[in-house]
């Protein structure tokens, strides 16, 4: 998917090679405070790039809702820097050209963006954004691809990082052990490659066999990868793809009688998913990794803001975006107040300030460290189990870890 998605924008992100400018220009204000795009006297723009429409709806739904509501709650108590922070929104339905355009559009008018779903789309704009345009991107996505940027900084462990975690989490727990095989279903292009080079490396370290199962973001029976699966003798099964996928594999496996661990990636889960015929399957074995607790923890970061978000938007469920989303938002936040500090809220001034979060607490059971572009935040990775009777669906099984593997592990971009 990805080499498709590059060649289907490949005009479209050369033909907008020229840098557009929003009038604004660079400056000061009367505080001594450079200035740029997307920064005026009284405003701070940051753009939103989402998916409310695609394959990932009910996720970008939230991480969007999220955002907009640490937007509120941030320009309710003054703002920062004496400006009001303003979110420009677009939903790309997770459709490539969709997504460029709309980093097209947007970019000469914000200072950055706080959300950018899609691997291929953001790998497929990253040139741009080494190259000219210079505007941070704390993307909604976290492949070793877009490591080694200064300006796309992934927030959280990278897929492959994830997957050892994910792994180590069924050696550890006697659920696999050496000589036994594994399946992997994932999608085709960046998340899913990625996170495959992940369960292969962990593979390798704990003499593991990988079987493949490569499939599509429109594949939603997985009726024939089970089988493959089941054929193979696998012990466990990974999977990286979308949680339609995630449902049916499960449901599928279950009903056949093919009863194995299951883990999936932070995005292989939402929790509509336990009101459908795989509910009861998905509770009984089913595990995502992650680098946030989940919306229904009871720690005071998750707590607080699930209160704030059900008050915010009570027709909406919790899940796991949520965190994700104001997390994200949360990273934009304290970069500005030291760009701010430092009286230059430029690009340039906001991505050197970034450098400085070193040891930056979310308040959602992860440290980050921002200092070193080439690596990702963090290595650690939650394990949480659904459960029907926790707000999000899921409770944590195994807190914030790295495993040996992943220590050693050097991600590839």
């Amino acid at each position: 998917m990805y080499v498709a998605v590059l060649a289907v924008l490949a005009l479209t992100v050369v033909g907008c090679s020229e840098k557009a400018t929003n009038g604004d220009g660079g400056g000061k204000d009367a505080g001594g405070v450079k200035t740029g795009d997307g920064v005026t006297a009284k405003t701070i723009t940051l753009g939103v790039l989402t998916d409310m429409t695609g394959v990932y709806a009910s996720l970008g739904k939230s991480v969007t809702q999220a955002q907009q509501l640490w937007a509120k709650q941030t320009n309710a108590s003054g703002g920062i820097c004496g400006r009001t922070v303003e979110l420009t929104i677009r939903d790309h339905g997770y459709d490539p050209q969709k997504a460029v355009a709309a980093y097209t559009e947007l970019e000469p008018k914000v200072l950055g963006f706080a959300q950018f779903i899609g691997s291929p789309f953001v790998a497929a704009v990253k040139q741009r954004i080494d190259g000219q345009d210079k505007g941070l991107v704390l993307p909604q996505a976290w492949s070793a691809s877009l490591l080694g940027s200064p300006y796309v900084r992934v927030v959280g462990a990278t897929y492959d990082i994830e997957t050892i975690n994910a792994v180590d989490y069924l050696l550890t727990q006697k659920r696999i052990a050496k000589g036994d095989k594994i399946g992997h279903v994932y999608f085709e292009g960046d998340y899913g490659e990625n996170a495959l080079t992940g369960s292969k490396y962990a593979a390798g370290q704990a003499g593991l066999t990988v079987v493949e199962q490569k499939i599509k973001p429109t594949d939603n029976d997985m009726s024939a990868q089970v089988a493959a699966l089941k054929k193979a003798g696998v012990k466990a099964v990974v999977i990286s793809a979308g949680p339609r996928q995630a449902a049916s594999l499960v449901g599928v496996a279950a009903a056949g009688g093919f009863n194995v661990p299951v883990i999936g990636n932070n995005s292989a889960f939402a929790p509509q998913l336990l009101a459908t015929p795989a509910g009861p399957a998905l509770m009984k074995d089913y595990y995502v990794a992650a680098s946030t607790l989940p919306i229904g923890a009871p720690d005071a970061g998750p707590a607080k803001l699930a209160k704030e978000y059900a008050a915010a938007y009570p027709k909406d469920g919790l899940d796991n975006g949520v965190v994700a989303g104001y997390t994200a938002a949360g990273v934009y936040g304290e970069v500005l107040k030291k760009a701010c500090a430092d009286k230059d809220l430029t690009r340039e001034g906001i991505d050197k300030a970034l450098l400085t979060l070193s040891s930056y607490d979310s308040g959602f059971g992860i440290t980050h460290d921002f200092s070193d572009p080439a690596v990702p935040s963090t290595r650690q990775s939650l394990i949480m189990k659904p459960d029907n009777k926790v707000p999000g669906g899921l409770k944590v099984v195994q807190p914030a870890t790295v495993a040996k593997a992943a220590e050693s592990y050097k991600a590839a971009n």
